[in-house]
């Protein structure tokens, strides 16, 4: 879906139409803690995009309104308007494929391989595409290639309402010529370590073996030779479980007060708790924190019970033994204030 959150509010609000939209944490005027969730094509022009910080949006969007140009609308995600638009737009997917796997809220890889040739693809996409327009009011790109990964690429290619091809015999070629942060895997990190060694295109990387790779980016090396070429046989996972249920929230100041953070967790531990308890799940036998403290620097620590359990007192007790030392000196010497707190449990049965 392009732009999904963004879109849906955009469609519900007429007010909005035509807008740059940031869906996120109140700004407060650039005083504001949080992220960006998602941003339209409008916002994204200003520079604004997923994960960046809400008082950054802000500062953006000012400096457009300097130049003349429309301020951002910043608005509070409602993500269980989210998930009745999803639900109904993946209903709308599998009318036309057997085969369908939800990757996440507003993405799906679906299986049209019956249909035997590229061209009855395309017709399928086209209907798929028109029949989300006409009952949500809503705008999807589609990529359609020989697996998962060389779809996955093809359809973020041509936004928004895109529909891009990839034939098996163009795979290498449709590669190259992407920006090396198309490819999944490569972060900021990845990208940097490359540019060092003055590798900044896809097709440089295409050009390097395996064991330049592996020598320049260890086990991950291996990986990315294989991606720069279009291969891949991950098989499509029609039944999502989930990994693990979190929360996790920005302080509005940091803080090292007990009172505050204590307070915030025992909230976070309650809301792990109540949405494990709506899901289909029994039990669970790993908890974790996060922590981050100013400066965005994030620590994760996790423990991994004896035996399953479905008590939420176990969940409070043990992963406060897990956060109390980030409040003195055994996991916080330099007494930082933090500024994010996150509860998390995972191995489900």
């Amino acid at each position: 879906m392009d732009a999904f959150f963004a879109a849906v509010e955009e469609r519900d609000k007429p007010w909005l139409s035509g807008m740059p939209i940031a869906i996120g944490s109140d700004p407060e005027e650039g005083k504001g803690r949080g992220v960006v969730s998602t941003a339209n094509y409008k916002a994204r022009a200003y520079g604004i995009h997923s994960a960046l910080p809400i008082s950054t949006a802000w500062k953006l969007s000012q400096e457009a309104v300097k130049r003349g140009e429309p301020g951002v609308a910043f608005i509070t995600p409602n993500m269980h308007k989210y998930m009745e638009v999803s639900y109904r737009i993946m209903a709308i997917v599998r009318t036309y494929a057997e085969h369908i796997e939800e990757a996440s809220i507003d993405e799906a890889y679906f299986d049209l391989s019956r249909l035997g040739n590229f061209a009855k693809a395309v017709t399928v996409a086209k209907k798929i595409q028109k029949e989300i327009q006409e009952k949500e009011s809503l705008t999807a790109s589609i990529g359609i290639g020989p697996n998962k990964l060389v779809a996955k690429i093809a359809s973020d290619f041509k936004k928004p309402q895109g529909l891009t091809v990839v034939k098996p015999s163009e795979v290498e070629s449709f590669i190259a010529q992407i920006g090396l942060r198309k490819i999944p895997g490569i972060g900021p990190k990845m990208e940097l370590a490359l540019q060092e060694q003055d590798i900044t295109t896809t097709k440089q990387l295409q050009a390097l073996e395996p064991i330049d790779l592996e020598l320049l980016l260890g086990k991950s090396g291996i990986d990315l030779y294989t991606k720069v070429r279009g291969i891949d046989d991950t098989p499509l996972v029609e039944e999502w479980i989930a990994q693990s249920i979190g929360e996790q929230e920005t302080l509005q100041r940091d803080t090292l007060a007990p009172d505050i953070l204590l307070e915030l967790f025992q909230k976070l531990c309650a809301q792990v708790f109540d949405r494990f308890t709506k899901s289909e799940f029994a039990t669970f036998k790993t908890v974790g924190i996060t922590v981050r403290f100013e400066g965005f620097e994030t620590k994760t620590r996790s423990k991994t019970l004896p035996e399953p359990t479905n008590d939420s007192a176990v969940l409070e007790f043990e992963t406060l033994k897990l956060l109390l030392p980030f409040l003195d000196a055994r996991e916080n010497p330099k007494r930082k204030p933090i500024r994010l707190l996150g509860v998390k449990i995972e191995k489900f049965t």
